[in-house]
């Protein structure tokens, strides 16, 4: 026969007391994710005309600045998996946007450049960009605009330099 008692016991609800919801002690973090995610929603709706998804630009503004660069230093400029980065090159290959060659003094390592068409796209990538920033920052002054901008910095170097994941 089976203890009922304990069978309550071990079935019941934890209480508020038990357990912490989600996001009760991190408002600032959940508005943070929320803000990111509309932020990479909005930035990919305005890439769409180029043929560009989001996060592809990061790479294509990379190669432009850069020029030829290792596939290996793309992924380190990137801070990406270095399968993420490979996937990203396949498909900017496909699409025109990329040239991946053997580099001639060590056939092991691969070189990407920015295709010859692909710089056509640059300035519509940097009107994408521009546009989302001023959407973002819409109803700012340029004090406010230049003290988000010092908040948003100091955040980055705290979650870059912490040691504890």
């Amino acid at each position: 026969m089976a203890d009922h008692g304990n069978l309550a016991h071990m079935t019941s609800e934890p209480t508020r007391t038990d357990v912490t919801e989600a996001g009760d002690d991190g408002p600032v973090s959940q508005t943070l994710a929320r803000v990111s995610r509309l932020h990479r929603l909005s930035g990919g709706k305005l890439l769409r005309p180029t043929g560009l998804c989001s996060g592809q630009e990061f790479l294509m503004m990379a190669l432009w600045r850069e020029g030829s660069v290792r596939q290996s230093e793309l992924t380190k400029m990137l801070d990406l998996d270095p399968s993420t980065v490979t996937l990203m090159l396949r498909r900017l290959e496909q699409g025109g946007h990329v040239v991946r060659t053997r580099d001639p003094q060590d056939r092991r390592v691969m070189l990407v450049r920015a295709s010859t068409e692909s710089y056509a796209l640059r300035p519509r990538v940097a009107q994408a960009w521009a546009h989302l920033e001023e959407r973002t920052l819409d109803g700012l002054d340029d004090e406010e605009r230049e003290a988000f901008a010092r908040i948003l910095s100091k955040i980055e170097k705290n979650l870059t330099s912490t040691d504890d994941g």
